[in-house]
């Protein structure tokens, strides 16, 4: 580890906070890459059509397989459709809320509210709490003591990770969140992010969360069978793996504290199945650069910009090629990171935005 290094701490409560309000890092201007106004109004036309498409083939999906599952209980044969059905529950919905969260998925705002209060539910998130939490997100993208999720520190908390294989942790943070929501009360992190006018719609929502929970809880116990909570619950568990395999691609091992989204965020090019379950996130430099983009104009946004940021990862196996070794590299020298190389011709990064190693 390297000498020089201090452990920081990664709350919203701490001294990097501070830190990072005193460095200009809060609520900071980004880089933005060149593109016409013109160009950026077209991308950023919102319409049903994309959405309803892929949202009616993802809910077909689930009670299809999720149907044969529950034709096929006891047996061998339920498990391939339990499998499929639990990355579609418990992966696929993540970047439903995402996209959702943003309303950008739908030109319809109901629609969005809609799928992202059922997504939220499906992927162990609180919906109040999320929008917000990803607000900061994006605000302060990667900002030690600013953005609350950041998925690991540094040193990597190599544990957690593996516990988050089947969200084990994330299932334990959540449910201790919906007790203490339903209480009336916030964590102390919270409250630096969810406005005072919304708190009484994460209470609520947290008595419906635990209400339901405990009447799949009563059909297992009636029906003598975990059936019901493989169905509502347990896929949260069990297919949560994808959601993780792809989130860690966003930003780990990449720098911190930096302005520019093209050094801390990656774009990896994914099959077609997997750019449908992931909902285009693949191309997250392009999704941070402009959020308001909708998730189906993401790979015309990518083209446009192709020739100012960083090399594509041609997948995700080469993306966890540099992972891997990066976040083994950090359990000895936190410092270090993985600094992503601008093309010849590109906009340099703004001052100051690459850390230099230690």
């Amino acid at each position: 580890m390297s000498a020089a290094f201090v452990t920081r701490d990664y709350s919203l409560v701490g001294p990097e906070a501070e830190k990072a309000v005193a460095a200009g890092l809060a609520s900071a201007k980004w880089y933005s890459p060149p593109i016409t106004r013109a160009e950026l109004k077209e991308l950023m036309r919102r319409e049903d059509r994309p959405a309803i498409r892929d949202t009616l083939i993802w809910f077909a999906a689930l009670i299809v397989s999720g149907g044969l599952g529950f034709w096929f209980w006891g047996g061998w044969a339920a498990v391939p459709f339990f499998l499929v059905y639990g990355v579609l529950y418990g992966s696929a919905s993540d970047s439903r809320w995402h996209e959702c969260g943003h309303r950008t998925a739908f030109k319809t705002k109901w629609m969005n509210d809609a799928v992202y209060e059922i997504a939220c539910f499906m992927v162990l998130r609180e919906p109040e709490i999320w929008r917000w939490s990803h607000t900061r997100h994006h605000t302060d993208t990667v900002i030690v003591g600013r953005d609350p999720e950041i998925i690991t520190p540094r040193p990597p908390d190599v544990l957690s990770l593996l516990l988050n294989v089947f969200s084990l942790k994330t299932a334990v943070i959540f449910v201790r969140g919906l007790f203490l929501h339903a209480a009336g009360r916030l964590r102390e992190e919270e409250a630096t992010f969810v406005p005072a006018s919304e708190r009484p719609k994460v209470y609520r929502t947290a008595r419906v969360y635990l209400a339901i929970y405990a009447l799949v809880i009563l059909a297992c116990v009636y029906f003598r069978s975990i059936l019901p909570a493989m169905l509502i619950g347990l896929p949260s568990l069990y297919g949560a793996w994808l959601q993780l395999y792809f989130g860690c691609t966003q930003h780990l091992g990449l720098a911190e504290d930096v302005l520019d989204h093209r050094l801390n965020s990656r774009t990896i090019y994914m099959n077609p199945i997997f750019r449908f379950l992931y909902w285009n996130m693949n191309y997250h430099v392009e999704h941070h650069l402009f959020p308001l983009i909708p998730y189906h104009a993401l790979p015309r946004l990518h083209q446009a910009i192709k020739a100012d940021c960083p090399e594509p990862y041609p997948s995700t196996i080469a993306a966890y090629r540099e992972i891997i070794p990066a976040l083994a590299r950090q359990l000895k020298d936190p410092s270090y990171y993985v600094k992503r190389e601008l093309p010849s011709g590109a906009r340099p990064a703004p001052f100051g935005a690459a850390p230099a190693r230690t």
